[in-house]
């Protein structure tokens, strides 16, 4: 089983490649947005719990994801592996889960950070407000703070995988296939 997580800021390509990623490699999807959505819309122990923290302004715990986490990897035996999307995000959610796996046999083989550009990225989400009617795509300043929340939040977590040689930078300009081209070249090269 191959488990890898596909990091990259807001405007990176991360949706366009995780599902070529996904079909290329038989690769199950783990987002952890979906899995709320589905643990609480199943009225699942799990969602339930979530939900009220939620309900409450709070944000859903780490055990509580986790354990989400644990049931989908539980629910997918066939898969060949998992993309980790949104999570972890902090040092504490890389251990946990890092636990987790340990527990399942199954680690984090690698990190794919796409590296792109602050300009490029601006210019990437704009364009992408244009069409999409998302309003955090079409104010540059707003997407501006989103990119450096993200690096403030993600850099623990890269760092949590860099003490254990799993990161790699991989150039996310260029073309989708070009792109595509370099993250496939990284997971054969571990696969």
């Amino acid at each position: 089983m191959f488990n890898l997580i596909l990091f990259g800021p807001p405007g990176s390509g991360k949706g366009t490649q995780s599902e070529k990623l996904i079909a290329k490699y038989g690769l199950k999807h783990l987002s952890t947005g979906d899995l709320l959505r589905n643990e609480i819309s199943q009225k699942t122990s799990l969602g339930q719990a979530a939900q009220n923290f939620m309900d409450q302004g709070q944000l859903v715990p780490d055990e509580v994801v986790i354990g989400m986490i644990s049931s989908a990897l539980d629910a997918n035996p066939e898969a060949q592996g998992f993309l980790f999307d949104g999570f972890p995000r902090t040092s504490a959610q890389a251990e946990a889960l890092d636990k987790l796996l340990e527990l399942k046999k199954t680690p984090i083989a690698v990190m794919l950070a796409l590296d792109v550009s602050e300009e490029e990225l601006v210019k990437r989400l704009v364009k992408r407000g244009e069409t999409s009617g998302r309003s955090d795509d079409n104010n540059e300043s707003v997407i501006r703070a989103r990119i450096m929340e993200y690096h403030n939040k993600t850099t623990a977590v890269a760092d949590h995988y860099k003490a254990f040689d799993k990161v790699v930078l991989v150039k996310g300009e260029g073309s989708v296939d070009d792109i595509f081209t370099r993250l496939c070249k990284e997971i054969d090269a571990r696969n």
